[in-house]
């Protein structure tokens, strides 16, 4: 089995020179659980980002219970997951592999191409 192009379960939201935006998709359908996932090249490296809206089931517990874990912890847990198939994980991790080498070219390629205007 090898990555899928265009890949199955991961789509290209966006693309800002050296910064791509995908989007992971589970299999459950649910955009409960889906993730965004950023990766950009800056000057001091490569950064992959990844973002995800979690909720709570408020009602599981009680208003006192969240309450007093605000106040004694200063925040709350969340979890949420993300379900690939082995197709789909393949074309994750290729994904972030080709993401990770074209804002990498991008970045130098803007870099050289600033130290060619602003010799020294």
């Amino acid at each position: 089995m090898t990555a899928q192009e265009p890949a199955q379960g991961v789509l290209l939201l966006n693309s800002w020179g050296t910064s791509k935006m995908y989007k992971a998709v589970c299999e459950c359908g649910n955009d409960d659980c889906t993730h965004t996932i950023d990766i950009e090249a800056e000057d001091t490296g490569v950064t992959v980002t990844i973002y995800t809206t979690t909720r709570t089931n408020f009602w599981s517990k009680s208003r006192w219970h969240h309450i007093w874990t605000l106040i004694t912890k200063g925040y709350v847990d969340y979890e949420t997951s993300i379900v690939m198939n082995k197709q789909v994980a393949l074309n994750y991790a290729n994904v972030l592999q080709l993401a990770v080498k074209d804002v990498e070219e991008l970045r130098n390629a803007r870099q050289n191409q600033r130290s060619n205007e602003h010799p020294q």
